[in-house]
């Protein structure tokens, strides 16, 4: 019995793995949002990384989390890190919509 169990087990978890090797090694997850601003306005609250604090999910989420902005102000080379509890993440909708709210008002 224990060796049907065993051999049993064994099947399934070559079949997940042969199933895991078929799918592609890469994804890409997209929302999108209307926004109803103009687009300076809400490239501003995209491209400065300081700006992010009015509407990214994560901000509220975790207000103890250690941020470190580094490289340039805005724009391209500019770096935002962060250090936070294990809960961030699955907030791309929230994001969105906390964007749009600051950006409309």
């Amino acid at each position: 019995m224990v060796k049907v169990f065993a051999t049993i087990v064994v099947v399934l978890i070559v079949a997940v793995l042969v199933f895991a090797a078929t799918r592609p090694d890469t994804f890409r997850v997209q929302r999108s949002s209307n926004v109803n601003a103009p687009p300076e306005k809400i490239f501003a609250f995209i491209d400065d990384l300081q700006n992010w604090r009015a509407w990214s999910p994560y901000e509220k989420k975790d207000p103890a989390m250690k941020r470190t902005l580094s490289g340039a102000a805005h724009g391209k080379g500019a770096v935002y890190a962060w250090e936070g509890n294990k809960d961030i993440g699955k907030d791309f909708e929230a994001g969105l919509s906390n964007l749009k709210t600051v950006a409309e008002s």
